[in-house]
C-alpha cells in the first residue's frame, strides 16, 4: 500500500491505527514496569494506578535480596549464548550447502528440516530428558544448550537459506575473476552482505534460549541451576501466605526483561536490515 498516494485523511486515518496498534503492544510493558514500583496492596486494589506515584524500589529489592537473581542470571547467559554460537555457525554452513551446491539427498535434507519443525516440542521431552540424563548433563549449560540448538536449528537453516540465496552467485565469480580465491571473494563479498541476515538469525536463536521454559523444567531439576524464566516462577505463589506478591512478580519480570533490552539496543540497526533483506530475492 502506497501512502503517498492516498489522501491527507486517508493517511491520517492510517496514522491514527498505526498509532492506536502500537500502543496496544506498549500497554502491557508500560503496566509491568508501572507496577514494578507500586506496592501489592495497591496493585490489589479494584481502582487501577496509572502512574508510579509514591512508588519504591522496595520491590526490586525483595527480588534481589536472596542473590538467585544473579546466579540465574549467569546461567540464561551462558545457555543462550552457548545455543546462539552453535546455532549460528552450524544453521550457517547447512545454509550455503543447501543454497550453493548441488548433491544427494539435497532435497531430503530441506524436507527433513521442515518436517521437523512440525513435530511438537512436547512429544520429544521424555526422549529428550532420558539421553541427557544418558549422557550425564542433566544440570548443565551444555545439557541445556544441546536440546535449545537441536530445537532452534531447524528454523534458523530456513531463515538464512533466504538470505544466501538472495546473494547472486555471480559476484563470488566476478571476484574469482578479478583474482581472488573462492575463499576470500566469499568473506570479502558475500560474508558482508550475509551479515543482516545472520544478525536476524541470531535475534531468533537469542529469543527462543533466553525464553524458553519448558526444556528447562525438565533437563534443570537442581533448583540452584534454575534459568531467569524457572526463576521468575519462583514469585509467582509465596508458600508461606499462599498469596501471590504481584509487585515482586512484576519486577522481577523487569529485570528478565532487561538484558533483552540491551542485546536489541545492540543490534537493531543490522536486525531491521536483516528483516528487510530477507523478504526479497535477487
Amino acid at each position: 500500500m502506497n501512502l503517498a498516494k492516498k489522501s491527507p485523511a486517508a493517511r491520517a486515518g492510517w496514522a491514527t491505527i498505526a498509532v492506536i496498534a502500537t500502543l496496544a503492544w506498549a500497554f502491557p510493558v508500560y503496566w509491568m514496569v508501572n507496577s514494578s514500583f507500586l506496592p501489592g496492596s495497591t496493585l490489589e486494589q479494584l481502582t487501577p494506578t496509572f502512574l508510579p506515584f509514591g512508588g519504591s524500589l522496595s520491590n526490586f529489592e525483595a527480588a534481589l535480596s536472596d542473590g538467585t537473581f544473579l546466579r540465574a542470571l549467569g546461567m540464561s547467559a551462558a545457555i543462550t549464548f552457548l545455543t546462539l554460537i552453535v546455532c549460528i555457525a552450524f544453521a550457517f554452513l547447512a545454509a550455503l550447502a543447501i543454497s550453493r551446491f548441488r548433491f544427494r539427498g539435497r532435497k531430503q535434507f530441506v524436507l527433513a528440516v521442515l518436517v521437523i519443525q512440525m513435530i511438537p516440542a512436547e512429544a520429544l521431552f521424555i526422549a529428550q530428558y532420558k539421553m541427557i540424563a544418558g549422557f550425564g548433563l542433566l544440570n548443565t549449560v551444555v545439557g541445556v544448550s544441546l536440546i535449545y540448538t537441536a530445537t532452534v536449528i531447524p528454523f534458523t537453516i530456513w531463515m538464512l537459506r533466504g538470505f544466501v540465496a538472495g546473494i547472486p552467485a555471480e559476484l563470488e565469480e566476478a571476484a574469482m575473476v578479478d583474482g581472488l580465491s573462492r575463499n576470500q571473494a566469499f568473506m570479502r563479498i558475500t560474508f558482508p552482505l550475509l551479515a543482516p541476515g545472520l544478525v536476524a538469525s541470531g535475534v531468533y536463536a537469542f529469543l527462543q534460549a533466553w525464553n524458553e521454559f519448558a526444556v528447562a523444567l525438565i533437563l534443570l531439576p537442581d533448583g540452584s541451576k534454575a534459568t531467569l524464566p524457572l526463576w521468575l516462577r519462583g514469585f509467582l505463589q509465596d508458600s508461606a501466605v499462599n498469596t501471590t506478591n504481584w509487585g515482586e512478580v512484576m519486577a522481577a519480570s523487569t529485570l528478565v526483561a532487561v538484558p533483552v533490552i540491551v542485546f536489541f539496543m545492540f543490534v537493531q540497526g543490522r536486525m531491521t536490515q536483516g528483516l528487510v533483506g530477507g523478504a526479497v530475492k535477487g
